[in-house]
């Protein structure tokens, strides 16, 4: 896929996530801090595809050219990575396309498997409708190789390579190919499909069966099928575990086919390959010490097995990044319809236990707890009354909103609700504060005779509130001892209850009388004004229920 198509589709993506976050409902910070992370993560991956599509030009220097076939071409473009590419290519530069075009397909060289990725991102990018033409061929020749280890290591990271490449979206055929020198060879291919214990043999398009193959020739065809077979079992032994293995992290680097040509010549030999350790060990037989050929020997290309590949259906990059796109914005509409029912199922459960709740609120005894549902009824119904008026808000539209049928209970639940009457409590008059000096005379208990008009204002306000405890206190100054102004105190109190006692005809059991001597001043007894203040007799109300019985027996028992 393009640079433009892979920028397109994250501007794409986050002007769908933008969306979302317009649409479902959350609050402003969440939304501040969303958008922000959004438009962070979408310069990164602008950043991130440009530095990308610029490794993949480091590629484009092996190929592109004129040695490339057209954007028209049709055929199996595959690349070859492994060994015996000179074999196969002649000696060209590492840096130089290698490409070799044959009747049945294309192949280009792949010179380290580091730079099969690479390589596959550069064709994508000069020939995007290549996509599904591509395979891959990994060449393992025992005879160009020494150490089993070193063979290991290099299968491990052609099968991490080939996971790489494949993470692009493409399919990448594998097939695995082994040379065999021989004396005497012919142009014949021997392939393993599908687990097949024998080898097919195929030469110039016809298949046969490794038997009836050897039954059409001589005697040199069973040494030739002795050979095949025994390649086949160095292959499945020392090759197909590392690509092949269920264990192993590159299992999907199994080839679909494996294939072995006999060549009279190997150009890559070594002497001591392990294709000869392994045949002596077996059969106890030396094979023939490996002879390297000239360099512009051409070991045959694998065109008996092109017809072979799978088919791939693979659109052009502009449907399947159309493709993505669909799905991207199928997510989103996926991501708003779970939000709105989520979000309306909220606000219905919300609406109908505030109902529930205030119905079941009936005494007046709850009458603060159904003020404040009423309070939240009335914001409901509010927010109601702003959709049917407005609109539904998209956060809770496409569709899925169920509130409306609540508008009309909530209207009736309020209508309802009506303030308590309020009773108000009855409040004490204050304290009748009376001067002992307009009442008695100095040290005496006996009311004087002008004292009628002070005691029956008194006396008004006492019987403005019947059924109250009369609660009589009499004070002293400081003159004199404590064992006389005490009693003194008390004594004046009790004559200001006698007489309203016999003039109010009021029941004795309304009264208390207390006295405290000089105990309670309400002025400083260092002065006559100050002692005189503190001479009084005090008159108090108690308005509760019952206080006219119960009280004036309990403050008369403390006395």
């Amino acid at each position: 896929m393009t640079l433009a198509l892979v920028r397109g589709l994250w501007l794409w993506a986050a002007t769908l996530a933008l969306g979302l976050l317009f649409i479902v409902p959350l609050p402003f910070g969440v939304k501040v801090a969303s958008t922000l992370v959004t438009l962070a993560l979408v310069l990164l991956a602008w950043l991130s595809s440009g530095k990308r599509a610029a490794r993949n030009a480091e590629g484009l220097a092996i190929v592109q050219g004129d040695s490339l076939p057209s954007v028209s071409y049709r055929k199996p473009v595959v690349l070859v990575c492994g060994d015996s590419l000179e074999g196969l290519f002649g000696r060209v530069a590492p840096e130089q396309l290698a490409v070799r075009t044959t009747q049945q397909g294309c192949y280009l060289r792949v010179p380290g498997v580091e730079q099969l990725p690479t390589m596959v991102a550069a064709l994508e990018a000069q020939r995007p409708d290549w996509r599904g033409q591509l395979s891959v061929i990994f060449v393992a020749t025992p005879g160009e190789h020494r150490d089993s280890g070193e063979l290991a290591g290099q299968l491990r990271t052609f099968g991490y390579q080939l996971k790489m490449a494949r993470k692009q979206g493409l399919v990448l055929p594998l097939v695995l190919v082994s040379y065999l020198q021989a004396a005497r060879a012919t142009p014949t291919w021997f392939t393993w499909q599908d687990d097949a214990s024998h080898p097919q043999a195929r030469e110039q398009g016809a298949s046969h069966t490794l038997s009836d193959w050897q039954r059409d020739g001589d005697g040199e065809r069973l040494y030739a099928c002795i050979q095949v077979e025994s390649v086949g079992a160095w292959l499945a032994e020392h090759v197909l575990p590392h690509l092949a293995s269920r264990g192993s992290r590159f299992a999907r680097a199994r080839p679909f086919a494996c294939a072995v040509a006999r060549v009279p010549v190997l150009p890559g030999a070594v002497a001591g390959n392990l294709w000869q350790r392994w045949i002596g060990a077996r059969t106890g037989l030396v094979d023939s010490p490996a002879t390297p050929g000239a360099v512009d020997i051409h070991l045959l290309f694998p065109d008996e097995l092109l017809h072979l590949l799978p088919a791939q259906a693979d659109s052009g990059p502009r449907r399947r990044a159309g493709v993505l796109a669909l799905w991207l914005f199928t997510l989103a509409s996926l991501v708003a319809l779970a939000s709105s029912a989520w979000h309306n199922r909220q606000l219905v459960r919300a609406i109908d236990h505030d109902l529930q709740r205030y119905e079941q609120l009936v005494d007046h005894a709850h009458f603060e707890q159904r003020d404040e549902l009423v309070r939240g009824l009335r914001e409901h119904a509010a927010r109601l009354h702003g959709y049917q008026r407005n609109g539904v808000p998209l956060g809770l539209g496409f569709g899925l909103y169920r509130a409306q049928p609540f508008q009309q209970p909530l209207t009736a639940a309020i209508d309802s609700h009506r303030q308590p009457l309020v009773v108000p409590l009855p409040t004490s008059p204050g304290t009748v504060r009376l001067d002992s000096l307009s009442l008695f005379a100095t040290g005496s208990a006996e009311l004087k005779p002008g004292s009628t008009k002070v005691l029956v204002n008194a006396l008004v306000g006492v019987k403005a509130q019947p059924g109250w405890l009369i609660v009589i206190a009499g004070h002293t100054d400081a003159t004199g001892s404590d064992e006389k102004n005490l009693p003194l105190s008390r004594a004046r109190a009790a004559a200001v209850r006698d007489w309203m006692q016999r003039m109010g005809d009021i029941p004795d059991s309304c009264f208390a009388v207390q006295g405290f001597g000089a105990s309670q001043p309400v002025a400083s007894n260092d002065s006559a004004t100050g002692r005189a203040e503190n001479r009084r007799v005090d008159i108090r109300l108690v308005p509760e229920v019952g206080a006219c019985m119960a009280l004036a027996e309990g403050l008369e028992g403390k006395i």
